[in-house]
């Protein structure tokens, strides 16, 4: 018998279509799922997900659980839970479910736990709060682990610090590293979804206008390189200088949060770091500026500071709060600087998370089948995984590419031309 705190299960049929309309253009995660059917990977495994909760991310759990797993479910972030598909996954009664939008957080820590209170052998995780209970309140369960799955920068970058301290737990994939993830989900998924959400919430144009990105990592790339092919004028703010002249040489404007300030009509931040935009930030924006975060973490746009300093606040539109400043102009925070693409929108492209969660689903799988348990450390996803991604998408649409020959091969293994 499977447990389930949802808002309303009734929910289920307008869920279980976003599922289905999903899973049909997810052709690479339908090849492992059928690969985990035959061989039932986790059969007797306990796997604990902390994931946006939406249809891409259910047709991931719902893999697991056919691969033979008992899957426990949660969010990643108090608003991307989307309540249908979390009811659809409840009704289905494959798994565990504790997914409710719009909780606080105690509510939200709540359900984590709850997720975890079954005792996971595999934990997959989306910016590392599974890994954060595991090392800290609830690490009597982390000896249990065998292994887990990192999804995001954020949570990877957690976990790099908690093993330089020696304090790392359990085994962990980097799934977000992969060749297959990053250039890919990151780049083109965060790039797409981002300004469709913005649009899709704001109403507004982006061609003609000034955006400031804030961060040039692979996120940053996809959403800069969005904007621009929408006609806006684009301006990069970076701390990291070989990364600034890479959006130098990209022709993008570069400079410093203060410089972007008085001139952006949409913010962006992209950065994985706290306080990019500040009080001193809001001050001089222009009356009807849009802030937004892409990052995973609601840390990056100051709501403390927005908060603390506006004369008075408005819904000027859903998920569009306007906070009137003491100059009299008003800057516009979109989702509450939550994740915008999920917090606004429906997170990223199908066919993007195609790829990412059938990375998910093999790097659990490679976890759950190693004749041993794997030493303590953060590893990459392994190349044979990565490639096998990419193959399969190139099959399903026809695609061949070249073979070495074996005298090629030769040439490039050897020294001696």
């Amino acid at each position: 018998m499977f447990n389930h705190e949802v808002k309303d299960i009734s929910l289920a049929p307008y869920g279980l279509e976003k599922i289905e309309w999903a899973y049909r253009n997810m052709p690479v995660l339908r090849a492992i799922e059928a690969e985990l059917i035959e061989k039932q990977p986790f059969k007797g495994l306990k796997i604990s997900v902390s994931v946006h909760v939406e249809a891409k991310t259910a047709c991931l759990a719902r893999a697991l659980a056919r691969g033979g797993a008992e899957v426990s479910i949660t969010g990643c972030n108090p608003l991307s839970t989307q309540d249908d598909v979390a009811a659809a996954l409840a009704a289905g009664g494959m798994m565990n479910v504790y997914a409710v939008h719009g909780d606080s957080e105690e509510e939200y820590f709540g359900r984590l736990k709850k997720t975890l209170e079954f005792g996971p052998d595999i934990v997959i995780d989306d910016g590392g709060d599974l890994a954060l209970l595991l090392h800290s309140e609830m690490k009597d369960l982390a000896p249990n682990v065998i292994g887990g799955c990192e999804e995001t920068t954020t949570g990877v970058h957690r976990l790099e610090i908690l093993k330089k301290e020696g304090k790392l737990a359990y085994p962990v994939i980097a799934v977000n590293d992969a060749r297959c993830k990053h250039l890919f989900d990151n780049r083109f998924g965060t790039g797409q979804s981002v300004w469709t959400a913005i649009m899709a919430t704001t109403n507004l144009v982006v061609a003609g206008k000034t955006v400031v990105v804030a961060g040039y990592g692979m996120c940053g790339r996809g959403v800069a390189m969005r904007a621009k092919g929408l006609g806006a004028k684009v301006i990069v703010t970076e701390i990291d200088p070989v990364k600034a002249c890479e959006a130098l040489m990209e022709g993008y404007s570069v400079m410093t949060m203060d410089e972007a300030a008085p001139l952006g009509d949409f913010f962006v931040t992209v950065t994985g770091c706290k306080d990019v935009i500040v009080e001193r930030h809001f001050l001089a924006m222009k009356d009807g500026a849009v802030c937004c975060n892409a990052g995973h973490f609601d840390c990056e746009v100051s709501m403390k500071d927005i908060k603390k300093m506006a004369v008075s606040e408005s819904e000027l539109r859903h998920n569009v709060v306007g906070y009137k400043l003491t100059n009299g102009n008003t800057v516009c925070v979109i989702a509450e600087g939550r994740l915008v693409n999920l917090a606004s929108g429906d997170g990223h492209p199908v066919e993007i998370m195609d790829m990412s969660f059938a990375l998910q689903a093999q790097s659990a799988m490679y976890i759950a089948t190693q004749p041993s348990r794997l030493p303590i450390d953060v590893y990459q996803t392994p190349e044979v995984i990565d490639n096998r991604v990419a193959e399969i998408l190139l099959k399903t649409k026809n695609i061949k590419i070249d073979e070495l020959t074996e005298e090629q091969k030769k040439y490039i293994s050897s020294w001696d031309f």
